[in-house]
């Protein structure tokens, strides 16, 4: 294994991970926990809990990269009431903080980024969970879910940003 390689693919990919991450921290900046919980679009997303969703994602694929598809449970099989649970991921609840959420994302961040550096091979695999949107039969790398990740940051951190801008105007960029 050519250890320069490898290093440096995952310092692109923690950096990369980084920069999404900070964008969808920014979009929350001088927030209160209000207005943080706040619908601003036709969307039901508010920016703590596009955060928490976020959140939720990054931890549980990190758990897949650690003990494959039983850490994420078979989607095929969720009741009504786990797909209300999972709705609660989208927003805001009584007694949750903007302090809290980001908190609790810093402490994920730090973990996946721990667990990027320590990883022994970035191309260890599993099968994927069942879900209705995963291909029958498929398996994903640390590298690919690392992947995964990025994108999914990078596309709520976009949410984010729409959602900031209705709220009060303000922008992550320009």
């Amino acid at each position: 294994m050519n250890t320069t390689l490898t290093t440096t693919e995952r310092t692109d990919l923690l950096e990369a991970l980084a920069k999404q991450r900070h964008f969808l921290r920014f979009t929350t900046r001088d927030l209160t926990d209000e207005q943080a919980g706040q619908r601003t679009t036709a969307s039901e997303l508010c920016l703590g809990g596009l955060i928490k969703h976020v959140t939720s994602v990054e931890r549980n694929w990190v758990d897949f990269i650690q003990n494959g598809p039983s850490a994420m449970g078979d989607f095929t099989a969720m009741t009504e009431a786990d797909w209300a649970r999972r709705a609660d991921e989208f927003r805001m609840l009584p007694g949750e903080t903007l302090a809290g959420v980001l908190a609790a994302y810093a402490e994920t961040a730090d973990r996946t980024d721990e667990l990027v550096a320590a990883l022994p091979d970035l191309d260890a695999a599993h099968p994927l969970p069942k879900a209705p949107w995963f291909e029958a039969e498929a398996q994903w790398s640390a590298r690919r879910v690392l992947l995964h990740i990025i994108a999914e940051t990078a596309q709520h951190a976009g949410h984010a940003d729409i959602i900031r801008e209705s709220l009060d105007g303000a922008k992550s960029m320009g």
